[in-house]
């Protein structure tokens, strides 16, 4: 078996195969996974409309569910990949969970988190913004022109 290159394209990857979960299930698509140590220990879609939930966004869930894992409320050593930068509300919730990083792919101008400045986040959070951007956007884009159509 060929060595798998463990790095934000392949993790973003994984979030992405997430995200085509939603759009099977006519969610909005977007994926998130939490990687710990190279490990993917969470990994979520949207399930607003199925759960009826306006706060069961993909990082939402995978944060919980990376708690969970780890037992912590903490997610030191972690690194949260999701495909939209991700709204304030989740922000939000990494702020009190503290990743070491967030990776996102596309840009949301209208509803990301960086509309209410990069001080949502905890400091010692990095973000890395764009990897992969064009998949990431494009799953989107296919999934409103349905919507519309």
């Amino acid at each position: 078996m060929e060595h798998q290159i463990l790095n934000d394209d392949f993790f973003m990857r994984a979030a992405l195969n997430e995200a085509k979960r939603a759009f099977d299930e006519d969610e909005v698509p977007v994926g998130a996974v939490v990687v710990c140590k190279n490990r993917i220990i969470a990994r979520a879609y949207n399930m607003t409309e199925k759960l009826q939930d306006v706060t069961a966004h993909a990082e939402m869930l995978a944060l919980t569910a990376a708690s969970n894992f780890l037992n912590s409320k903490f997610l030191d050593e972690c690194t949260l990949y999701v495909t939209l930068e991700p709204c304030i509300m989740c922000a939000g919730a990494a702020l009190w969970t503290r990743p070491d990083r967030i990776v996102y792919g596309a840009a949301d101008p209208r509803k990301g988190y960086t509309t209410a400045g990069n001080s949502v986040l905890h400091p010692k959070t990095s973000v890395t913004k764009g990897v992969m951007a064009d998949e990431c956007g494009q799953l989107l884009k296919e999934f409103f022109k349905k919507k519309r159509d």
